[in-house]
């Protein structure tokens, strides 16, 4: 059965844990970030992982140099042994890799960001670049999932996102009987908008995740297009109705599996007393009625309109200025890349604007909180009477998740359409288009005029979704999908 543990090869760009030295000169191990570092670790505790990953820092390069490209021993938080590969890239192939192809290219592409006008420029320093710095990274991991699989060929491989779209490819050329899945934890475009991209990155990347047995993304809207551009961009036979696309004599099952989160993980984290002094800092400062959105300062979380739409609604209902505020705990993302570091900008920017219009008697609408502070955040989630997600394009949106389960006031939850996890709560929450601004107002409008009893029974709707569809639930779905495909191509 799928729940029975088994050996798995975990690969993704970030793992889940990151070496430093501490002020005494010691190395210790943080919990690595990212969302999807934080909705894999329950991997580690119900299979025998291998979790391969890029070293990130100075330190865990020293880490990889001293096992000798072997992997390590770890334990995850609750006890779980796993072993840890890191693979250290060479540092300029790493930033092309990254901070050229990754992002912003693939990233931008994918949530439909660029303004086709203006951007991108495919130049001869993308196609540097993916030549130099995508393929080789993608190489490298290749190579350490290989050796890993000389270690143990029963394993399944699980590819994870937009970093590693070649990997698979490399691996079924010199492994034609491995068992490989790769999940898409972002959008799909349609066929037409990969045409941004030359025909050879274009193919590469289609090509490469049609070496998969199983190819999984969090909705059908994604799984749709990705079906679609399998048939156009590399001339694939594609069967939605079937379920599978055929390409290259082989058979690729491709599911639509929205990835979830661990509830007791998030009980236990609104217990802690980290959560609870974070909330007593909250609930001394906060107005009568709190809007909330918790995202990264990434431009396809949208934060320039969610300002403005409040600004729209606080210039509407002149009655609720001062009963009403916006706290917008917002995490520092790829501030390396010109277009974060801009768009950090006109957040606050934004937000200035609103507070400078108006700010009166000790009241500032929006209380912008630039940092990393995950207490912080879970105590937020528990105070919200709105939670605002916005997203122009996502590929799922854990925050939608993982907040109703602590909310403590009937919080309602204002949702973009375009959002991955519209597709499972639509029926809960207050939709709205993300670039209609005028509507995000009417809506905050809406939320916090709502009646009690609505306004806890969407809230209970949610909760008993997530709990029925939880990061296990997740993971046993993947690997009964992958257990299926193996044996429509007679391989288990």
């Amino acid at each position: 059965m799928a729940s029975d543990r088994r050996k798995l090869i975990v690969v993704s760009n970030r793992g889940p844990i990151a070496f430093r030295r501490d002020e005494e000169g010691r190395r210790i191990a943080r919990r690595g970030g990212g969302g999807l570092v934080t909705a894999l670790r329950s991997l580690v505790t119900q299979h025998d992982v291998t979790w391969i990953a890029s070293a990130m820092s100075d330190e865990d390069r020293m880490v990889a140099a001293e096992a000798g490209e072997r992997a390590i021993e770890e334990r995850a938080r609750d006890g779980s042994p796993f072993r840890l590969r890191l693979v250290a890239h060479e540092p300029a192939a790493y930033d092309w890799f990254y901070n050229v192809v990754s992002n912003p290219t693939l990233w931008f592409l994918q949530h439909y960001l660029w303004n086709l006008a203006h951007a991108p420029d495919v130049d001869s320093g993308l196609h540097h670049a993916w030549k130099e710095g995508y393929i080789a990274v993608n190489s490298a991991f290749a190579d350490a999932v290989l050796a890993e699989l000389d270690r143990e060929p029963e394993a399944a491989v699980f590819f994870h996102d937009y970093h590693l779209y070649l990997a698979p490819r490399l691996v079924r050329t010199r492994r034609p009987e491995a068992l490989l899945a790769h999940f898409i934890h972002v959008p799909w475009p349609e066929p037409d908008y990969w045409h941004v991209l030359p025909r050879p990155i274009r193919w590469a990347i289609h090509d490469g995740l049609l070496a998969n047995d199983l190819v999984g993304f969090h909705t059908r809207r994604w799984r749709r297009n990705f079906f679609q551009a399998s048939a156009e961009l590399v001339g694939a036979e594609a069967d939605p109705d079937g379920g599978a696309v055929r390409y290259d004599g082989r058979h690729t099952t491709v599911v639509a599996r929205p990835i979830s989160v661990d509830p007791l993980e998030f009980d236990e984290l609104a217990a802690s007393e980290a959560v609870i002094a974070a909330e007593r800092e909250i609930m001394a400062r906060r107005p009568e009625y709190l809007v909330l959105r918790v995202d990264r300062t990434d431009p396809s979380k949208n934060v320039v309109r969610g300002f403005r739409a409040f600004e729209r609604y606080l210039a509407a209902h002149p009655e609720m200025q001062g009963r009403v505020g916006m706290l917008a705990l917002l995490d520092p993302s790829r501030q390396d890349i010109p277009e974060y570091a801009e768009y950090l900008g006109a957040i606050q920017r934004a937000a200035r604007m609103v507070n400078d219009r108006f700010q009166h008697h000790g009241w500032i609408p929006i209380d912008l909180q630039i940092r990393d502070n995950f207490p912080q955040a879970v105590a937020a989630y528990k105070q919200y009477d709105v939670l605002l997600v916005n997203a122009i394009f996502d590929g799922l949106n854990l925050v939608a998740k993982e907040a109703p389960l602590v909310n403590e006031r009937g919080g309602v939850l204002v949702l973009s359409e375009n959002a991955g996890v519209h597709e499972e709560l639509s029926e809960h929450v207050l939709s709205v288009n993300p670039f209609d601004v005028e509507g995000q107002a009417n809506a905050i409008h809406v939320a916090l005029e709502m009646r009690a009893g609505e306004r806890q029974a969407r809230l209970g709707a949610i909760r008993a979704h997530v709990h029925e569809h939880d990061i296990g639930a997740w993971i046993d779905s993947l690997l009964r999908d992958l257990d299926a495909s193996a044996a429509e191509v007679g391989r288990v």
